[in-house]
């Protein structure tokens, strides 16, 4: 995302809670923990100092470990798949997003999964942060439309990042199989990082200037939802 935001002429600013080799050249770096206020403010403040401010926030951050049951899920695990899939993103837009709405334009992206309607017992905690945040950001867009802002979210299937095959290994060692449905998504193929990338370009692009409060779903077919 960072690398075909800096190809298509943004300043970008990204964060992680640490430095990683793979920020490209050309993306300035904070290092924050967004699953806390205080990170999420730092954030805020680096944007401020490096950007002189924000036209387009992407929430990205997200994730959680794989559990025998909904039941299994041990209470600070809830609390940190919250932190992580949904509140950093309310504590983000809660800090930024009232530029745009004072500047009567901007938008914003939150990622989420396209895997929420599946409702996993293993990933209960995980699907169900990640349907807050769906259902947090259309009533965001809502409230922002007036003011020329626009919120979307994109909901991504499986996808070939180091994260995912963390969690796919997990899941194997959990259930000592495969662990997952392992047949291929209709479209014949797992989404590629770019493949996401592409899509949360399009939502922050002036082409998608007619959506707000929408879900783009880009699994290959992997989630059919009615």
């Amino acid at each position: 995302m960072v690398r075909q935001l800096l190809d298509a002429g943004a300043e970008v600013l990204t964060t992680a809670r640490s430095a990683s080799a793979t920020v490209p050249d050309g993306a300035a770096f904070v290092a924050a923990d967004v699953r806390t206020r205080a990170g999420a403010e730092t954030l805020a403040a680096a944007a401020r100092d490096v950007l002189g401010g924000v036209d387009l926030l992407v929430h990205n951050a997200g994730g959680a470990a794989p559990h025998k049951g909904a039941l299994a899920i041990p209470d600070e695990e809830w609390q940190n798949a919250l932190d992580l899939n949904f509140l950093a993103a309310v504590r983000l837009d809660a800090l930024l997003a009232p530029e745009m709405r004072e500047r009567r334009s901007g938008a914003i992206v939150h990622v989420s999964s396209a895997a929420v309607p599946t409702v996993a017992p293993p990933f209960l905690h995980y699907t169900t942060a990640k349907a807050a945040l769906e259902n947090y950001s259309r009533g965001l867009a809502q409230e922002l439309a007036p003011f020329g802002v626009r919120v979307n979210t994109v909901s991504p299937g499986r996808t070939a990042t180091p994260g995912g095959e963390r969690t796919r290994e997990q899941w194997s060692r959990l259930t000592e199989g495969p662990g997952q449905d392992t047949t291929t998504p209709p479209l014949g193929r797992e989404g590629q990082p770019d493949d996401i990338a592409d899509a949360v370009l399009f939502l922050l692009s002036d082409r998608a200037n007619w959506l707000t409060g929408s879900s783009l779903v880009v699994d290959g077919g992997e989630f059919p939802r009615g």
